[in-house]
């Protein structure tokens, strides 16, 4: 029985090294270090803000141009599915001349996680049976306008 448990503990010594071979991190999109972030100043043109950051993820026209740039970060264990540990939105506003008039640092903590594939819209045929929507017959909606 003691050579059982000493095995035991053995080999429970000899995997714990190999438990971090299974974690992975995974980051997707723009990952912008702080001390980089820090190099943006209001006042500093568009063309600065693209050599320091590069081009953005996205960009937006209302009320003068915005840059975002996006990224993501996810751990995953083994075979389990990844987490997602960190998301940033770093936002770059610009006024109507091309610079800089103010920056913005989202977190994961600032927004809320939409699962834009899942998502499904409910039809009216959703609500009923097959046997209704038949007895109901080929009903069209009409629409006055």
């Amino acid at each position: 029985m003691f050579a059982f448990a000493r095995r035991t503990a053995f080999l429970f010594c000899l995997s714990l090294p190999l438990g971090g071979c299974f974690t992975q991190t995974i980051n997707h999109g723009h990952v912008i270090s702080p001390e980089t972030l820090e190099e943006i100043h209001v006042g500093s043109s568009r063309e600065q803000v693209e050599l320091l950051l590069g081009s953005p993820s996205t960009t937006s026209d209302f009320d003068g141009e915005a840059y975002y740039y996006i990224s993501q970060k996810k751990e995953t264990v083994a075979f389990l599915e990844p987490q997602i540990v960190d998301q940033r939105v770093v936002a770059v506003y610009f006024d109507k001349e091309g610079f800089v008039k103010s920056l913005a640092n989202y977190g994961y903590e600032d927004g809320r996680v939409v699962d834009y594939l899942n998502r499904k819209t409910r039809t009216g045929g959703s609500d009923y049976s097959f046997l209704s929507q038949i007895l109901r017959g080929a009903q069209k909606p009409s629409f006055s306008l």
